[in-house]
């Protein structure tokens, strides 16, 4: 049992510095503030935390794993009891022997360079025999279907993939309660549907889950209960019974994400935007439209890793100028290699790339694209929020740096340290930078990981606002909202990518 008795907390730092950062836990260590949470989490129960971006989800994980007060410094009253265990007083080797957690960012949970490694990691710190190591893994791996995962550089995995061994790490230590944050941030559809189904089997043997999360409908019909936060309190508790009436509208209002499990489906090919497919852009259908000069143009893109291993092959790929497209499929399919080949910054690519009818060196690329990592941490480098826009711009100005920033929710944060902001304000902050860079193509990798309903919107807005700026967008997200919200058109890089189609066969 997990209890939670009249919690208020606030964290002694406004400047997260490593600490933020290196969490990887979604809030900042001066965002996620708690007032007066009482919560109790019965043995078997599995849990539901949502809410608004820094409302509090992850400080709660971080109370119960023992991160609060053990690594983060905090102001905290009241009393955390998991099992009956002072969790504040209790040395964190302890409680990780009951309590396993999956953070929103997995490359800050690794303590390895290769994926097998990574999953014998726990079980050889328990000091566990060599026999029950293997069998342990060798069961995580079949039940989790990680075959082609194993013996691999944990550097040389995508975003999806690292998420897949974090569980995978959790999973093989067969703890009783089991924290998630925001796990589906970084997964395609079809491995949604797999996270659903572990769920539902750690659910099924008695497993205590608590999962915070802000798309939740692969989650809406698992949870026992649903607890809404907003500022740092308990604005709601749904009970089962109160869940299964809840409509999309009243969701919404709340400033929470969908729970139609409809936009979640496992199989891009049978997903629909609620009666809006959007088309692809076929070779004929933009030939009939437009001409190269009105396009991005893609010709014999070829990329490999250092093992020579091909990753990407594109023979060719026409991407409408002016206009949102997304460029969607599985993990590990190369969309994050694609973007940083369109930047110029896979300089082991080649392949030539065509825009307004010029051909464009991968150096030169770099002055006409911008990119939006999906991990923002690799390119937040100043000191303030407001210097990380003002480096972006080819000539300073500071207002617009302001109203950029504050068309963002951001205008609060312009003193602030990048890495002390939550995971979702960093993600803005890296859009505001792309915005203020002018660039003539936007490239977004998943732009809305980890970003509440009403945020998203926003990004939507802003990325419609690009457009009609007359940028040319391109989306890389498994975010079927977004889709719906913004997109024109979707590409399905599988149907390009010669290497990902062989790989599906």
């Amino acid at each position: 049992m997990i209890e939670l008795k009249n919690i208020s907390l606030s964290y002694t730092s406004s400047d997260g510095g490593e600490n933020g950062a290196a969490g990887g836990l979604g809030e900042s260590v001066s965002n996620g503030s708690l007032k007066n949470i009482n919560l109790t989490v019965s043995d078997g129960e599995f849990v539901l935390l949502t809410g608004g971006s820094g409302c509090g989800k992850t400080s709660i994980l971080r109370l119960i794993n023992g991160l609060i007060p053990n690594f983060y410094e905090a102001n905290l009253t009241g009393s955390v009891y998991v099992n009956g265990q002072n969790v504040s007083n209790a040395e964190l080797y302890d409680t990780a022997k009951i309590v396993s957690t999956v953070f929103q960012n997995p490359r800050s949970q690794f303590f390895n360079v290769d994926t097998t490694s990574e999953l014998a990691f726990a079980c050889e710190n328990r000091g566990m025999p060599e026999d029950e190591i293997l069998r342990r893994i060798d069961i995580t791996v079949k039940k989790l279907h990680l075959e082609n995962l194993m013996n691999r550089s944990l550097f040389n995995l995508s975003g999806g993939q690292k998420q897949k061994i974090a569980c995978a790490s959790v999973a093989v230590t067969g703890n009783q309660i089991i924290l998630l944050d925001e796990p589906s941030a970084n997964l395609d559809l079809r491995t949604i549907a797999g996270l659903k189904t572990l769920l539902s089997e750690w659910k099924a043997e008695g497993k205590t889950i608590v999962v915070a999360e802000h798309r939740i409908s692969y989650l809406w019909n698992l949870a026992d209960r649903t607890i809404i936060l907003k500022e740092g309190q308990i604005e709601k508790e749904l009970s089962r019974q109160e869940m299964d009436c809840a409509t999309e509208e009243f969701l919404h209002s709340l400033g929470l994400r969908s729970n139609k499990e409809q936009q979640l489906k496992p199989n891009p090919d049978e997903v629909d935007t609620d009666g809006r497919d959007l088309p692809p852009p076929t070779f004929q259908n933009l030939q009939q439209n437009s001409s190269n000069a009105d396009c991005l143009l893609i010709q014999n893109f070829r990329y490999k890793y250092k093992n020579g291993c091909l990753a990407l092959n594109i023979p060719q790929m026409q991407i409408a100028k002016g206009r949102i497209t997304a460029i969607t499929g599985n993990n590990g399919e190369g969309k994050t290699t694609f973007l940083n080949c369109l930047c110029g910054l896979g300089h082991r690519s080649k392949g030539e790339l065509f825009y307004n009818g010029k051909k464009y060196s991968r150096r030169k690329r770099q002055k006409l694209i911008y990119l939006v990592m999906q991990d923002v941490n690799h390119q937040l480098f100043t000191e303030s929020v407001l210097d990380e826009v003002l480096i972006s711009q080819t000539d300073e100005d500071e207002e617009e740096a302001h109203r950029i920033l504050a068309s963002l929710d951001l205008a609060d944060f312009s003193d602030r340290h990048p890495q002390s902001l939550s995971g979702g304000q960093k993600q803005r902050v890296a859009v505001a930078a792309a915005i203020a860079s002018g660039r003539d193509i936007m490239l977004f990798d998943e732009p809305t990981s980890g970003l509440d309903y009403t945020h998203m919107l926003q990004i939507g807005k802003i990325l419609a606002g690009l457009k009609e700026m007359g940028k040319t967008v391109i989306v890389v997200t498994h975010d079927r909202e977004l889709i719906k919200e913004c997109c024109d058109q979707e590409i399905r890089l599988a149907d390009y990518n010669s290497v990902a189609k062989a790989n599906q066969s």
